[in-house]
């Protein structure tokens, strides 16, 4: 941590900690038809530890799905009643998290969120959050859960599926394990003091792998990915600890830079940073992380100019940090 950093977060003022507060992420966690008794139990788990982390937070929670079922209005009207308002709420760099936990099915056209009621496609749910300009991150625990990542891919997402194929339609685990990794400090890979949506995906990747492998059974789910809006995405095995290490067949940038920076819990330093300077940094970094990228297909010395450049304006965001926390 940059002792600049550290100097802010101790002498922040209440004023500072308002600003900081105008990110603060919305959730809605979305729970499906339990279909058998024991799952319902399993579904209703995961939706509280994701509550109860939201709580930690200061976030916005809303739950869908548990409380008792409306003849008059289905939990899919409610769904697109609850996202028209957020998509019409600031500001702009405001955090939507979006989390489904249930079972899903795949026809081989198109794939569908099971709800009490009318299911949930991801046609439909394409073409809700069509106009969604802030910040978005849709994880799809379900079955079958893969053909979401691709219909839901773009500018300014993070998409995870509990699948890589429509066909992994048996009952899902990752959700078991992502609810659980998004508050655990062992999932914290880079020890920055917060676990980042991109360490929660690879925790829960690498737990659902291990109960395979303990059960003795043939993996049915392998989680996938996407942040750079290639509709693509990727599993926890092309990862060295946050960064992916395989190259894409088309040289196109890989994942993950995007979703290290989506935090739920936020460490202090976090939360003390005002959200337009967090949102400068974030911009510089993933601006790096593409410039990495391009290394090799790059003359030297005009790679080292461009980075020096956008490190000179990191390193200016950080100073800016100093003179604020006198003011």
């Amino acid at each position: 941590m940059s002792w600049l950093l550290v100097w802010y977060l101790l002498l922040s003022t209440p004023s500072d900690a308002a600003r900081a507060a105008d990110d603060r992420p919305a959730v809605i966690v979305v729970v499906g038809a339990e279909g058998e008794p024991e799952y319902g139990r399993d579904f209703a788990k995961w939706a509280d530890r994701l509550g109860t982390a939201a709580a930690s937070a200061s976030a916005e929670f809303i739950a869908v799905g548990r409380d008792s079922p409306d003849a008059a209005v289905s939990d899919k009207q409610r769904l697109k009643h609850l996202l028209d308002g957020e998509l019409q709420k600031g500001p702009p760099t405001r955090p939507l998290w979006l989390v489904f936990i249930g079972h899903g099915t795949f026809d081989g056209k198109e794939a569908k969120f099971n709800l009490r009621g009318p299911d949930l496609s991801d046609a439909e749910l394409g073409e809700w959050l069509k106009g969604c300009k802030r910040p978005l991150a849709v994880i799809n625990c379900a079955s079958a859960s893969a053909p979401f990542l691709a219909r839901l891919s773009g500018p300014n997402r993070v998409v995870i599926s509990a699948t890589r194929s429509g066909s992994e339609n048996n009952f899902a685990r990752f959700g078991d394990y992502f609810s659980a990794a998004l508050a655990d400090p062992a999932a914290d890979l880079d020890k920055d003091g917060q676990t980042s949506l991109l360490e929660a995906f690879l925790a829960a990747s690498h737990r659902v792998e291990e109960w395979y492998k303990q059960e003795g059974r043939l993996a049915t789910e392998h989680a996938l990915l996407d942040d750079n809006g290639d509709k693509l995405g990727i599993p926890a095995n092309w990862f060295q600890g946050v960064r992916a290490t395989r190259a894409a067949r088309d040289g196109a940038p890989l994942d993950g830079p995007r979703a290290s920076q989506w935090h739920l819990l936020r460490s202090p330093a976090e939360q003390a940073m005002p959200a337009e300077v967090r949102a400068r940094r974030d911009e510089l970094e993933l601006k790096i992380e593409a410039l990495r990228a391009k290394k090799a297909s790059m003359p030297e010395a005009e790679y080292y100019q461009q980075l020096e450049a956008l490190l000179l304006d990191l390193a200016h965001v950080y100073e800016q940090l100093g003179p604020a926390a006198s003011q």
